[in-house]
């Protein structure tokens, strides 16, 4: 008997979604619930589990196509059943027949230099098993195909698989141009002060190397969507930023006595985030028009707080939101922000999760930005980018008016928000109360 494994709905508004890695090929074993394939819809990146135990039996949709909700895109056949394995018409090739021996009476004919077991794979089969551009980096690091393990598709040998065995045989990547290329992504910013200072989630390793110049690339699905999202912003909302300096030194200091006894305490690290996020709640609750949508000639006054929080991915951008946030307390929202960050970049977020934020924070400051111009994540109307931390003098003056020079921990806020609905004077006090917070931190972190 064989399983249907169909396409599923991510969601009410969800028609369609994207194929975008199979995890398994034709004749694999699989457990039920195991990751089998990754999708991408208008909402969400995810990971879709196996329906039932046994082997993959054939792949109906080929990676990068997109179907309607309830598709068939796949069979699992139960274990043993003996069913031959198949794999999508658009991907699916042959390798050409091997050659004749050379006959005997040919003097122009050569003896085999190594048994047929060694003997490279033929160039069709080299074809069908991978692309121009894997091809191109196996002859620039005169790589034999034949030794590497492909993981794509039917054994199809990607981009990531080359570099990743040209790495590991100790052979230096290079581009065309002679710059050295990081075959699995650049080091992690994470050990980075402006990293760590920045914000609540890990800092993703850079994408893996560039394409090489020349190269036409599709983009991905994300990507497309990405771009769609950003063009309607711009269009639809009249976007103004303001940017605010904000001396953070009693909350460093804070956090750097406290984070020890936090994770121990609590099991979750201490991050500046929730410190940025609670600090925009307070703002947002004594200027509810920051926190509201533009509904046609009306304007939306949204009960709650649901705060949307930008997290970057290797292969692109989520923005996570977290709901009611007003009414949870710090421990409470860093162990929101942890929960997201961390399912958002192992694609176990669902597409309400994604949906439905009142106000989005951007954190540009674990790259080592001073600052962003964050576009606004519609339908809000407001977006706060939070920067690097860093330390410079400052003028500080104490309770006697006297002033003085010191080196002091400060962050630049950027707040882009919708004019058509906020002023300009509105959004500066809303910043300014950011900023009196923080400053002036007074809150238990738990």
């Amino acid at each position: 008997m064989a399983t249907e494994i169909v396409m599923p709905q991510m969601g009410e508004s969800i028609v369609e979604g994207t194929i975008t890695k199979w995890l398994k090929k034709p004749g694999d074993k699989i457990q039920r619930d195991e990751p089998l394939f990754e999708i991408s819809t208008d909402k969400v990146d995810a990971e879709i589990p196996a329906p039932a135990s046994g082997v993959l039996q054939e792949i109906k949709v080929a990676e990068g196509t997109t179907v309607q909700v309830n598709t068939v895109v796949g069979t699992i056949s139960s274990d043993g059943d003996g069913a031959a394995v198949k794999t999508a018409p658009a991907t699916e090739k042959k390798a050409a027949p091997a050659p004749p021996p050379p006959k005997a009476e040919a003097p122009a004919a050569k003896p085999q230099a190594a048994p047929p077991s060694a003997a490279p794979a033929h160039e069709e089969d080299e074809h069908a098993r991978s692309s121009p551009l894997v091809r191109k980096i196996a002859r620039e690091h005169n790589v034999e195909l034949s030794q590497v393990e492909g993981t794509g598709l039917g054994g199809r040998i990607t981009k990531q698989d080359i570099l990743a065995f040209i790495e590991n045989q100790g052979a230096p990547v290079r581009g065309e141009t002679g710059v050295s290329v990081q075959p699995t992504g650049a080091p992690s910013m994470s050990s980075a002060p402006a990293a760590r200072q920045g914000g609540g989630f890990e800092v993703p390793s850079a994408p893996a190397a560039a394409e090489f110049p020349g190269d036409l690339v599709s983009m991905s699905r994300m990507r497309q969507l990405i771009a769609k999202h950003m063009i309607e912003s711009r269009r639809t909302s009249a976007h103004v930023h303001c940017m605010f300096e904000v001396d953070l030194t009693r909350i460093v200091n804070l956090r750097n006595k406290l984070k020890s006894s936090f994770e121990q305490r609590n099991g979750a690290r201490l991050t500046f985030m929730p410190f940025f996020v609670r600090a925009a709640i307070i703002a947002l609750q004594q200027f509810p028009i920051v926190n509201a949508s533009v509904e046609g000639e009306s304007i939306r006054y949204h009960r709650n707080v649901n705060v949307g929080i930008a997290v970057a991915l290797d292969w692109g951008l989520i923005v996570p939101v977290l709901k009611n946030a007003d009414e949870l307390n710090f421990l409470g929202l860093q162990r929101g922000i942890t929960d997201l960050g961390e399912r958002a970049r192992g694609k176990k977020l669902k597409p309400e999760e994604v949906e439905g934020s009142t106000f989005t924070i951007t954190n540009p400051g674990q790259f080592g930005a001073v600052f962003g111009l964050p576009i606004i994540n519609q339908p809000n109307s407001a977006i706060m980018g939070v920067g690097g931390i860093t330390k410079m003098p400052l003028v500080v003056t104490d309770r006697d008016g006297a002033d003085s020079i010191a080196i002091r921990s400060v962050v630049h806020l950027t707040l882009g928000y919708d004019h058509r609905l906020i002023d300009g004077a509105v959004a500066d006090q809303f910043m300014a109360f950011v900023k009196k917070t923080l400053e002036g931190w007074s809150e238990d972190v738990g």
